[in-house]
């Protein structure tokens, strides 16, 4: 996925799934002789499921790719793809939406890893907002410039429960960061853009102090 511009230390976590397209397979008919006795089968096996509606037109899938891509995907009346379920071979798990251009509305994804996030995008399929989680703790929801796709605000909380508000200007630097230790004591960090603190709650406070 595309990479935005971040501040690690203000806690903005990118966490989600990769979705693509659809991979073709086999698709496999149930018993001829169970049809011909008049009984339904229990147990269908097959490498592809296609569904169709009432005109023969297909409107979803189900398969495991040969990849090892379990995967279901619904599609509308025009055949584009508006919906997709899959799980990877290493246990990684997605849900994506998608408009009837083909562009990302919001992709939910969980890693084998514990990370777990949510993007949700806008129009021209340009991010708008990020909400992640971390299996040490950490989580974050970050939201982003419709014109220029760039960070421009953060709220996170680390693993002890600190929270960090951090707000950054139109070429994604952080300008100002607001923060709460875990031992309740408070920081205002305002920057010049380049990481260097010009006024500061503490005065003395340094830029990644402020969430420390």
């Amino acid at each position: 996925m595309k990479e935005k511009k971040s501040c690690s230390h203000a806690l903005l976590i990118f966490a989600g799934a990769a979705f693509g397209g659809f991979l073709s397979g086999h698709f496999w008919t149930s018993s001829s002789s169970a049809m011909a006795a008049g009984r339904h089968p229990k147990t269908i096996t097959a490498e592809k499921f296609i569904l169709v509606d009432s005109n023969g037109k297909q409107r979803g899938t189900m398969q495991v790719t040969e990849n090892g891509m379990a995967r279901l995907t619904l599609s509308d009346p025009n055949g584009m793809d508006r919906a997709e379920l899959r799980v990877a071979e290493d246990g990684s798990a997605g849900l994506g939406f998608f408009d009837p251009e083909g562009r990302k509305l919001a992709i939910f994804g969980e890693g084998t890893d514990g990370r777990a996030g949510i993007r949700i995008f806008g129009a021209e399929g340009k991010e708008r907002a990020v909400f992640g989680s971390l299996p040490t703790g950490e989580s974050a929801l970050s939201l982003y410039d419709a014109n220029t796709g760039l960070a421009r605000a953060g709220f996170g909380l680390g693993a002890k429960g600190d929270p960090a508000l951090v707000l950054l200007d139109q070429s994604g630097a952080v300008r100002t960061e607001l923060g709460l230790r875990s031992d309740g004591r408070p920081g205002l960090a305002l920057t010049d853009g380049q990481g260097k603190v010009i006024a500061g709650i503490p005065e003395n406070q340094s830029s990644t102090g402020a969430n420390q």
